[in-house]
C-alpha cells in the first residue's frame, strides 16, 4: 500500500517557476514507477510526465517537454515536478501516482493517486 500527499501548488505568473512535491508512504516506494498527471476544468485528466523505480529513465508529454523535469529521491520517499516557463494552460490540478511497474502514459495504468494540488499560472 502505498500513500501519496503533493504540496507545492500554487498561483504563479506566465513565465515563472514552481516545484511540486509528493511524499509517499510505504516500504516499498523505491521499487515503484511515478508519475504526474494533470486535469484542467472540463477537461479529461492527462498524462504530464513519469520516472521509473530508480530515476534512470523518464518520459514527458510534448506540451512540457523541455519545460518540466520529473526526479525522485528514493531516500526520501519522494518525486517532484520542477515547472518552469509556466503557461496559463499549464493551469490544473496536478496528482501523484504511483504504480508497481513500468511507466506508464494511461491513468488506468497507476494503482495509487494522491489528492492533488492546484496550480494556476495567471497571464
Amino acid at each position: 500500500q502505498v500513500q501519496l500527499v503533493e504540496s507545492g501548488g500554487g498561483l504563479v505568473q506566465a513565465g515563472g517557476s514552481l516545484r511540486l512535491s509528493c511524499a509517499a508512504s510505504g516500504r516499498t516506494f523505491s521499487s515503484y514507477a511515478m508519475g504526474w498527471f494533470r486535469q484542467a476544468p472540463g477537461k479529461e485528466r492527462e498524462f504530464v510526465a513519469a520516472v521509473n523505480w530508480n530515476g534512470g529513465s523518464t518520459y514527458y508529454a510534448d506540451s512540457v517537454k523541455g519545460r518540466f523535469t520529473i526526479s525522485r529521491d528514493n531516500a526520501e520517499n519522494t518525486v517532484y515536478l520542477q515547472m518552469n516557463s509556466l503557461k496559463p494552460e499549464d493551469t490544473a490540478v496536478y496528482y501523484c501516482v504511483a504504480e508497481a511497474g513500468v511507466i506508464a502514459t494511461s491513468p488506468t495504468k497507476y494503482q495509487y493517486w494522491g489528492q492533488g494540488t492546484q496550480v494556476t499560472v495567471s497571464s
